[in-house]
């Protein structure tokens, strides 16, 4: 029988009633206990690494279950990560460069409602979890969430109330999930053993800005003692204001010039980024410190140039790794 660790975060589905409102306050064995069938499923053991709502996770709380996933790697075949919904995307992100090509599933899930609400999804986002860990196919980062498997870097919540909160951006389904029964959307190469990457560096200091009508383009000089990477999200396919003072050129070429990271993609949802569509956009695709998002989303571009800028301040490996595919991130090509 396989052996499975979950790890318990808090989160929504740990969260219990008060009058200051929901709050984590149930523990990783007492969720476990009120998952019916589990136990015949595989021996489970639990953790409980934090009790915290995924408000307040940062990359200290990524690196800590970077950690406790490392250290119990050769003891167990797949782990289940219980978190709560709101920044789940960035963990599984995070995890996803920081624990590269994991031949063994690392699983993510959570719930819209508490444990203890009576119709809570919280029972089988747990159940098809650990049905997705256990299986042979399984490999890397991935959420599972009411029935759907999504690559860590590709998951989106998309509905602050409905079960069905995730979305996978850009990219297929890895599988669904019906009953005890797991059907594969996307079947990729499963990593060798040998493959593991493991990295336990990230730098914290990126911010991403939204453009909106009439941001004024000094921002980047405000920023610029606090971060080393900005992920500038643009109008359109890559549309960047172009006003006859030439502020915003300045700006972002000063911003690079001066050894920083910008990493530019789109506010739009789907479909990606591409700035050489248009006039206002193209000025920016040839400068080889600005950087193309290409179809990725905007949370494991925080993950990612985290983990880069954890690794090297060298523009050309920033440049190499930031393109380089990993965990079905981007799409090849765009």
């Amino acid at each position: 029988m396989k052996k499975i660790l979950m790890i318990a975060t808090g989160g929504t589905i740990a969260s219990v009633g008060s009058e200051h409102g929901l709050t984590p306050a149930m523990t990783g064995e007492e969720l476990a206990a009120n998952v019916p069938g589990i136990q015949d499923k595989c021996e489970l053991n639990v953790l409980q690494l934090m009790n915290i709502d995924s408000t307040n996770m940062r990359p200290k709380g990524w690196l800590k279950i970077r950690d406790a996933v490392m250290e119990h790697y050769e003891l167990y075949d797949g782990f289940v990560i219980l978190h709560g919904t709101d920044t789940l995307a960035y963990t599984a992100a995070a995890l996803s460069y920081l624990i590269q090509d994991s031949r063994k599933p690392i699983v993510l899930t959570g719930s819209q409602k508490p444990m203890g609400n009576p119709y809570t999804d919280a029972k089988i986002n747990i159940y098809q979890s650990i049905l997705y860990a256990l299986d042979d196919q399984s490999c890397r980062v991935s959420i599972v969430f009411n029935g759907k498997a999504v690559a860590g870097t590709r998951a989106r919540k998309q509905r602050t109330r409905s079960f069905d909160a995730f979305e996978s951006m850009n990219f297929p389904l890895l599988a669904v999930i019906h009953d005890d029964r797991i059907i594969r959307h996307y079947n990729g190469i499963l990593p060798e053993a040998k493959e593991l990457n493991a990295y336990s560096q990230l730098n914290d200091r990126v911010f991403v800005l939204k453009l909106t009508p009439e941001v004024k383009p000094d921002i980047f000089g405000l920023l610029s003692g606090h971060y080393d990477a900005i992920i500038l999200e643009t109008f359109g396919i890559g549309g960047i204001p172009e006003y006859e003072d030439a502020s915003f050129e300045k700006a972002i070429f000063g911003w690079v010039d001066a050894g920083k990271t910008l990493a530019v993609t789109t506010q739009v949802p789907e479909e990606g980024c591409d700035l050489e569509v248009y006039k206002v956009g193209k000025k920016y695709s040839e400068h080889p410190r600005i950087l193309q998002a290409g179809d990725m989303t905007t949370e494991s571009l925080v993950a990612k140039i985290m983990w880069i800028l954890g690794q090297t301040d060298k523009p050309d490996e920033i440049r190499n790794l930031f393109y380089k595919t990993i965990n079905h991130d981007r799409s090849i090509g765009i």
